[in-house]
């Protein structure tokens, strides 16, 4: 057994939880029982599929696909950026399989990404969501909710030119969100007056972009050595900033650059992940290797701490809207939510799969 199986079984038994679902309901004859279609499962189940896939494991290889095709018989959302998330490890179990169907629902899908989602000034992904449109907005959080599964259904499906899109949508995100003077990442950015709201350094923003960078690499690896450069410096740069403003205990605040501000476990977790995952694709210069090793050990600890015996994740601050100022990410409270369990989750299978 390994060491963080029982912080990975808690996590579970909380997710649960928070989706409604008692202990005496806890899947005794191995299905997923949670009924919601977003980001939050669709994040959760990127990382299950990921650690099922490292481990052999087809029994959870299987409940998935039952999890989906109920999904898929019941009918699907409305198509936007968050609704998309859970097609990502769809698009991932398709390639494993090879079921027709699901290949064709992940192609529609894709196609209607590039076609017909609502697009800002230089092509970038509107961050449209089910509460309506975000006219002109471009947001972190798009490229782990939507490009990452477009890259996947590109590659899998012979499609260059959607492959080809989705490292373009890294290419726009990066440029109008990130802060040269930092490393860091603004949380968005509008077209309509071309500002970036707060100028919030928000850090689960920033996790996303921290998460979406080596994964685009593990999916669908840029050709390019121009773009494989580019990017793996940009996550560097990153990586090295983050360092430079974790806490001590492993923790970072809500506001990078603001230690007055909460502290966010969510983002503690989603950066631990990353940069996990940068060193297991390569994207960090051998002389890094020490820095990353003690950021990840810092954030295992303090995630780990975090864990109750009810396995909720402490320490998680609620949904996030862009805030017009600095105030709004200060104000923003804690809660018990399930994308704290998945990114914790996430982050602690990474852990495990490379053996840390």
């Amino acid at each position: 057994m390994h060491p963080l199986d029982d912080a990975l079984a808690r996590l579970a038994a909380g997710f649960r939880r928070l989706k409604g679902i008692g202990d005496a309901d806890a899947a005794e004859d191995g299905e997923i029982r949670f009924d919601e279609w977003d980001w939050e499962v669709g994040v959760g189940l990127y990382g299950l599929f990921r650690d099922a896939e490292h481990r052999g494991d087809d029994a959870t290889m299987a409940a998935m696909g039952r999890w989906y095709d109920r999904q898929i018989a019941r009918g699907l959302p409305p198509r936007q950026v968050n609704s998309t998330a859970p097609m990502l490890a769809l698009a991932c179990l398709a390639t494993r399989t090879g079921r027709v169907d699901w290949k064709a629902l992940c192609a529609d899908w894709a196609g209607w990404l590039v076609s017909d989602l609502p697009k800002c000034a230089e092509g970038g992904f509107e961050h449209v969501v089910k509460e309506g449109r975000r006219p002109g907005q471009l947001w972190d959080d798009t490229l782990v909710m939507a490009v990452l599964f477009l890259a996947e259904t590109g590659r899998a499906q012979g499609r260059a030119d959607w492959v080809a899109e989705a490292h373009y949508q890294h290419l726009t995100h990066i440029r109008h969100l990130a802060d040269p003077a930092t490393g860091q990442f603004f949380h968005g950015w509008c077209d309509h007056g071309r500002h970036h709201y707060a100028r919030a350094l928000w850090a689960r923003g920033n996790a996303w972009v921290t998460i979406a960078v080596p994964e685009l690499f593990a999916i669908a690896y840029p050709a390019d050595p121009v773009l494989r450069r580019y990017l793996a410096t940009v996550f560097r740069t990153q990586v090295l900033a983050l360092a430079g403003v974790q806490r001590a205990d492993g923790m970072w605040h809500t506001l990078l650059d603001d230690p007055g501000s909460p502290v966010e476990a969510s983002a503690t977790a989603g950066f631990g992940y990353g940069v996990l995952a940068g060193l297991r694709e390569g994207l960090l210069e051998p002389g890094d290797g020490g820095l990353a090793h003690r950021l990840v050990d810092r954030a295992r600890g303090a995630v780990l701490a975090r864990i109750g015996a009810d396995g909720i994740l402490a320490e998680v601050s609620d949904g996030t809207a862009m805030g017009s100022d600095l105030d709004h990410y200060r104000r923003i409270p804690n809660v018990a939510a399930p994308y704290g369990q998945a990114l914790a989750s996430l982050f602690l299978s990474e852990l495990r799969r490379q053996g840390a």
